[in-house]
Parts: structure tokens; sequence; C-alpha cells
């Protein structure tokens, strides 16, 4: 199948998608307000690349050539990393537009692009100028128009058009990637250098350097002034029920949210070792391990890029929420759900509904995994009894698997496990 052939639900568009998730509440209020402000700012490509750990997830979810899997797509590379393990099947949901592009780029890229360095060249490098040539010649002939419209589509100050992002370093762009920008830029400003955390050859040296160049970024008064402002981690795709977890953490824990982030930028920059650890090269030096190759996610590694071309084939991608495909899909379909963060935007109903259709699309010993801003599930406090039941977890298990999670930005890695005896 073609990727002009790939299912997306062209009626809806971000926007639309986005005030159905988060908007709920009403205009006359303050969470009303900033959800629709965070509902806006999120109207464009807001992640070039995913932050959560594939290979948590792929453990967690002991995924195989007999899994049937359902995800959001983020910034796609979460579903290329899956598809190395050949899945029976990946069906991809996302309520941002860009997001979708990117990824049905990417699978186009896999497709038709020459061979595998050509494409590092595009999504590893993604800073040649002959990407643009191998676009045009190899990729856009393959493209559906509403995905060739997108990267072809001029925005910002420059009006290039989008696809001209991966001849200019393509994750530096994104939401994401200019906050990460910004942070470096600020940091100078203030007189740290944050890159310098990955001059470390050892676990001392990357605590040394951390606490010489960024934790002392986190104590200023402006980082301080700036963390404790919701709009600020817009740029972070943290909406606003999210940042309020993540403040009533920090009061719980007596440290200002200063504190919270610090920490969390501490444990991916000391926790596990950086020659591995393709997230803080992002987050510290702004591109991949370019000269030794190891710190890269699964999909850009050079012996994964032969079956990733036998098995695109099995991705399908829809631009709707989870809740809207999971009702189209056959009962008892689905043995893997990757949910990200995405229940920390929802309300009990919202919850509640989605639910509904992982009970009524799961196989027996199905398992879902997600992330949360806190540390605490949202599924024992939100969710009816009779829906949870059928359903397993070990709060053990979930602080090691938070504990092995490399990009540490989250407060809690979560599995849950399907009973296989379980009745509805």
């Amino acid at each position: 199948m073609s990727i002009s052939q790939t299912s997306i639900d062209t009626a809806s568009n971000t926007k639309q998608l986005l005030e159905s998730a988060v908007n709920n509440t009403r205009w006359f209020s303050r969470k009303g307000l900033m959800d629709r402000l965070f509902t806006a700012w999120f109207d464009r490509l807001v992640y070039p690349q995913i932050w959560e750990d594939p290979e948590v997830d792929i453990a967690a979810l002991q995924l195989n050539a007999d899994s049937h899997i359902f995800t959001i797509s983020s910034g796609g590379c979460n579903v290329l990393n899956y598809l190395t393990e050949q899945p029976a099947s990946i069906t991809v949901v996302d309520l941002n537009e860009a997001h979708i592009a990117l990824l049905k780029l990417k699978l186009a890229a896999i497709q038709h692009l020459p061979d595998e360095a050509a494409f590092f060249d595009f999504f590893g490098k993604a800073n040649l100028p002959k990407n643009l040539d191998r676009y045009h010649a190899y990729i856009q002939p393959h493209l559906d128009a509403k995905t060739r419209e997108y990267w072809e589509g001029r925005e910002g100050l420059s009006r290039k058009p989008r696809i001209a992002m991966f001849s200019a370093g393509f994750y530096r762009f994104g939401l994401l990637g200019n906050f990460i920008g910004l942070i470096h830029w600020v940091s100078k400003r203030l007189g740290y250098d944050i890159s310098q955390v990955m001059q470390a050859r050892t676990p001392e040296e990357q605590q040394r350097l951390f606490a010489q160049h960024v934790a002392p970024v986190f104590d200023t008064r402006l980082l301080k002034f700036l963390c404790n402002r919701a709009v600020v981690l817009y740029s972070l795709g943290i909406p606003p029920a999210q940042y309020a977890e993540m403040h009533s953490e920090s009061q719980q824990t007596a440290q200002g949210m200063h504190e919270l982030l610090k920490e969390r930028a501490r444990r991916l920059a000391c926790d596990t070792p950086l020659q591995d650890n393709y997230f803080a090269w992002q987050a510290y030096q702004r591109e991949y391990d370019l000269d030794h190759r190891r710190a890269l996610p699964r999909y850009l590694q050079a012996e994964h890029f032969d079956t990733l071309q036998q098995h695109s084939q099995k991705v399908t991608v829809h631009h709707e929420s989870m809740t809207e495909r999971l009702k189209q899909m056959p009962a008892n379909s689905l043995n893997a759900y990757l949910f990200l963060d995405a229940q920390d935007w929802m309300d009990e109903q919202q919850l509640t509904d989605l639910w509904i259709q992982v009970n009524r699309t799961a196989m027996p010993n199905a398992r879902v995994v997600f992330r949360t801003a806190g540390t605490t599930s949202p599924l024992e406090l939100k969710l009816p009894k009779e829906l949870l039941q059928p359903w397993q977890t070990d709060p053990d298990a979930n602080r090691d698997w938070t504990r092995r999670d490399r990009s540490a930005i989250y407060g809690g890695v979560f599995v849950y496990q399907r009973r296989s005896s379980a009745t509805e």
C-alpha cells in the first residue's frame, strides 16, 4: 500500500480535534482560557522527536511478531522504533496534523529513498541541502496531496517551505526544538553553557558538569519566574492540566517548580551513560551522535533499515482522537496500547469513554503503557471501578520503568495488563 492510500480523516482538522480534546471547561474560567490558549499554541509542529523512551515501551509491552499495536504518532519515531520488532500491525492516531505529516514523510522516505545512507542524511543529520533534492526526486511523488501541501506550505518569518527544515537542522525546529534553543540562549546570557555537560566521560563527570553548568541556571531568578508560568511550558507540549499536576506535586514535596524541573534535567543528564542516551544529546547538544552513531533511536540505526522497509506497510495512520479510532476497530483486536501522556489531558468523562473502548478492543493479556507529568496514575482516581477491574498493575515495576526511561522528563511510567480471565 502506498502512502497515498494511508487512511486519514480529512474532514477533521487539528484545531477542531485539539479543542475537543483539551477544552473541557467553560470559556469564562481561568482554566478555560488557558486551555484555549494552549490549543492555539499546539496547532503546529511541536515534537520533531518524541520524548518517550521506546526501549522502555518495547520491553514493557513485550512487543513481538504477534503484537497489534495502537499508539499516538507524536514525532513518529516511536512508531518506527516499534516497527523494528516486526509486529503484526501498528494503528497510529494523532490530533496534530503536523505530526501526522511527519510520520507519513518518514514512511515515504523509508519506502522510496535510494538507501539507508540517504535515509540517515534526511532524518539523522537532517541539515543537508541535498535533502531537499532527494525530497523532490524520491519522496514528493509518493505523498498524498494533504501531506505534500503541509511540507511545501510556508510559515514563519523566512517564508520558506516547511520541508526546508531538513536542510537547516530539523530537530532545532518545532515548538520543542525552539524552546530548547531558547534555554541554551538564555543560559549563555546568564553566564552558563549547558552543552558542557556533554563533555563528560564518566558518571562522576556527568554529575560534576551538571552541577557546574546546568543546575545553577534553574536557581536564577529568571528561571524560577519562568518555571512558575504555565504558558511558558506550552512549548514543551505541557497543557494546563498537566502543569497543574506538576505544580501540585511540587507543593506536596515542598519544592519549587524550578527544583522539580531541575531534578528531571539532572536525571536526563546524569542517570544513564551519555554515549547511549540520544535524548540527552538532543537536549544538551541539539543533535544526534553523528560521529560514533551510538546515541541514536533504533529506526536510525543502519541494521534496522531493511526491516523498516519490509514492514512499513503494516502502519496505518489516522488524524483523529484515540477514542474515535478505537470505536471503529473490531472487538478483541489489540494487545499493545501506547498512550504517551495523553490521559493527563483528559477529564473523567473523556477518560471513561476511552477505556470503554480499550476494554472492548483489548485481547486477553493486552498491555497498556502511558506516562504522567506527576508521579501518580490518573486511572484509579478518575475511572469507574468496573472499567479498571479487568486490569492489574505493579507499583514496584512501574517505579522501575520510570527509572529506566532515559528521557527522564516524566513523573511516572505505568504499565497495566489485562487479566487473561477478565470478563466485561
